[in-house]
């Protein structure tokens, strides 16, 4: 939960500058106890938050890693910042067809806007630095939060194996189509075809009505994704299976929550860690694909799909 660009701080949660000494962070940290535990009227998920932020910093051998990977204090040049695209592995296992690229379009915007962003001129040695991201707009690292959520789903699918094709970063409506309006990842497998909506909104969600809620959510994302997987059904003359929403672990109260169906097409919303026991055995509702139907399908995709 600290590891996204859009999250609080373990010195935020705590309530506390950085430069807190240890009596001041244990002071904080038991106080922010007291106010966030259910049995007081507090939120379970923020009296969570306080024990893993404690767990982060409450040590000096800890607060001093966490520093180091954080942009707190002095930051070695060879630290890794951690929000950089992950290098390429050397896997020898047979991987899932791919096609586009995962987070690319939104990790591009963010590199250009970071840019602008730090002023005309100015250098940057590292634009993925901690402090740099923290202190950026909320949109900024929105940009990147969301890049690295799609990267993430991307290397899970990649792992199902070659039974599985998979494409990234898919326009809704053809070349002159707003690139933001995409279906982040599109999968077919034996269990069927589904639309895949990889985001990280930097907090715990909840579900209302069938769409998402939250401090950090704005518009309707469910609808939204249903909406550019119909355009897209049309345009390559398929039919989705179902729609899945993948979340951060700790941002979801359950690893797995299946929706009642949104205009007709069946909605689960599940953690990251659980995508791919659901891509395995499907959505509830969605129909299984084999044979000969899977290369077709394939085949009217590989023709009509464009990529942001």
């Amino acid at each position: 939960m600290f590891d996204s660009p859009l999250s609080s701080s373990a010195y935020e949660v705590l309530g506390v500058e950085p430069t807190a000494d240890e009596e001041m962070l244990r002071k904080a940290f038991r106080l922010r106890l007291r106010q966030t535990h259910p049995d007081t009227g507090g939120d379970a998920a923020t009296f969570v938050q306080v024990q893993r932020a404690w767990e982060l910093v409450g040590t000096p051998a800890a607060r001093a890693a966490y520093d180091r990977g954080h942009g707190f204090g002095a930051q070695p040049a060879e630290q890794w910042s951690g929000w950089r695209a992950p290098a390429p592995r050397a896997d020898t296992r047979p991987r899932a067809r791919s096609f586009g690229q995962p987070g690319g379009w939104r990790r591009e915007r963010y590199l250009t806007l970071i840019r602008e962003w730090a002023g005309r001129g100015v250098t940057l040695d590292d634009p993925y630095d901690p402090a740099l991201v923290r202190s950026a707009p909320h949109h900024l690292r929105r940009l990147l939060a969301d890049a690295l959520a799609e990267e993430a789903t991307a290397r899970v699918v990649a792992d199902l194996g070659m039974g599985y094709t998979v494409w990234h970063d898919v326009m809704a409506a053809g070349r002159d189509a707003d690139p933001d309006a995409k279906i982040d990842h599109i999968v077919l497998g034996p269990s069927g075809l589904y639309g895949i909506l990889s985001e990280d909104f930097g907090g715990p969600v909840r579900i209302r009505r069938s769409e998402l809620i939250g401090d950090g959510v704005a518009g309707a994302p469910i609808a939204g994704l249903i909406a550019r997987m119909r355009v897209t059904a049309r345009a390559a003359g398929v039919r989705f299976g179902g729609a899945i929403v993948v979340l951060p672990d700790d941002d979801v109260m359950d690893p797995i929550t299946e929706l009642s169906k949104v205009r007709g097409t069946p909605v689960v919303v599940v953690s990251r860690s659980a995508l791919s026991t659901v891509l395995r055995r499907g959505v509830a509702g969605a129909r299984a694909i084999g044979g000969n139907e899977v290369f077709d399908v394939r085949t009217r995709l590989q023709q009509t799909v464009r990529f942001a």
